[in-house]
C-alpha cells in the first residue's frame, strides 16, 4: 500500500508585510533628501554669485549705466562703439602680446627647470620648494611694487644695463619695453606648471628611455621623440590654463602703469582698460559689454587649442591601439 506524502509546508511570510518593501524607498528619498541638503550652499552660491551676476552682466552689456543711473537700453551700440574705440583696440593688441609671448616662455621656464629637478640629487626637495615659492605669492601687489622698483629708471635693472654699456633709460618709463617687465613677472612665477610638469615626468616609463639609450639616442633625441610627447597632455593642459590666466592678468599691469596702463598705453591689459571703464569712468553697460566680449574670446582661443591638440597630443591607450 503506497504512504501518502505530506503536501510541502508553505514557505513563511516575512514579517512586517509591505512595510519592509517601502524601507528601500524610504532610505532612497532620505539618501536624495540629504544630498539636497548639501548641495544647497553650492547652488545658491552659483546661483546668486555667478549665475545671476553673468545674466546681469549680459543685460547691462546692452544698456547705457552709469552706475549711477539707471540703466536705458540701446541695442549692440556698446559693441559697435568698440569697434570707433583707439583704446580698445590698443588693449587688444597689447593683451595678445602678453599672452602669447608670456605664456609659451613661462611653460618653457616650467618645463626647463622641472627637467633639471627631476633627477635624483641631494636637496632637490628644497630646490623645488625655492622654486615653487614665487607662485605662492600671486599677482601680489607686493610683488608688483617690487618688480617696478627693478625695472624703473635708475633701478637695479637699468643700473645694471648701464654698467654694461646699455642706456635704455628704464623700462617702465619706455613705451617700447614697459611690457617687458609684465612678461618678466608672469615668466618668473613659472612653479605652479612646472609642478605639474615634474608629476607627468614622473610617470614617464624608464624603460622607454634604456631603450633608447641602447639605441644610441642622444639627449635632444631622446627628449623630442619621448620626453615631449609623452608630456604632451600635460604640456596641453597647463597650456590651457596659462592661457586663460593671462587674458585675465591685471593685479601686475595696475600697479607698474599706476593704474593707466601707460606710458603711452603700452602696458593696458585688456583687463585694466575694462576696470577703468567700469570703475573709472563709471561706464558700466560698456565695461559689461568688454567683459563678454572677453568671455568669448578666452573660449574661442581655448577651443583653437582643444582643436588643435589632435595634432600634437598622444594618449598613450590611443597610440597603442
Amino acid at each position: 500500500m503506497a504512504q501518502a506524502t505530506a503536501p510541502p509546508r508553505p514557505l513563511p511570510r516575512p514579517r512586517g508585510g509591505a512595510t519592509d518593501h517601502a524601507r528601500p524607498a524610504r532610505r532612497r528619498r532620505s539618501t536624495a533628501l540629504s544630498a539636497h541638503v548639501f548641495l544647497a550652499p553650492w547652488l545658491i552660491g552659483m546661483i546668486a554669485l555667478t549665475l545671476g551676476p553673468m545674466l546681469t552682466s549680459l543685460y547691462l552689456s546692452f544698456t547705457d549705466y552709469g552706475l549711477f543711473t539707471s540703466p536705458k537700453w540701446v541695442g549692440l551700440a556698446n559693441y559697435r562703439y568698440m569697434l570707433e574705440d583707439d583704446r580698445f583696440l590698443a588693449s587688444i593688441g597689447v593683451t595678445l602680446r602678453y599672452v602669447f609671448v608670456g605664456a609659451p616662455l613661462k611653460l618653457a621656464a616650467a618645463l626647463a627647470v622641472a627637467l633639471l629637478l627631476n633627477r635624483a640629487r641631494r636637496g632637490v626637495g628644497l630646490y623645488r620648494a625655492a622654486f615653487y615659492a614665487p607662485s605662492l605669492l600671486g599677482a601680489s601687489v607686493s610683488v608688483a611694487l617690487v618688480w617696478r622698483s627693478l625695472f624703473a629708471t635708475d633701478g637695479f635693472t637699468d643700473k645694471t644695463l648701464g654698467s654694461l654699456g646699455i642706456h635704455l633709460g628704464g623700462f617702465t618709463d619706455n613705451p617700447d619695453y614697459a611690457l617687458y617687465p609684465l612678461i618678466t613677472l608672469t615668466v618668473w612665477q613659472f612653479g605652479a606648471p612646472m609642478v605639474i610638469f615634474l608629476a607627468g615626468l614622473k610617470q614617464i616609463p624608464r624603460e622607454l628611455y634604456e631603450a633608447a639609450s641602447l639605441d644610441g639616442a642622444g639627449r635632444a633625441r631622446t627628449f623630442l621623440s619621448i620626453t615631449l610627447p609623452m608630456l604632451s597632455p600635460v604640456l596641453f593642459f597647463n597650456l590651457v590654463l596659462e592661457i586663460i590666466n593671462s587674458f585675465q592678468s591685471f593685479t601686475s599691469a595696475f600697479v607698474i602703469s599706476n593704474g593707466g596702463g601707460g606710458p603711452a598705453d603700452s602696458t593696458l591689459l585688456y583687463s585694466l582698460y575694462l576696470y577703468e571703464q567700469a570703475f573709472t569712468n563709471f561706464h558700466m553697460g560698456y565695461a559689461s559689454a568688454m567683459a563678454w566680449v572677453l568671455l568669448i574670446v578666452i573660449a574661442l582661443v581655448t577651443a583653437i587649442v582643444f582643436r588643435t591638440s589632435r595634432m600634437w597630443v598622444h594618449y598613450g591607450q590611443e597610440d597603442a591601439s
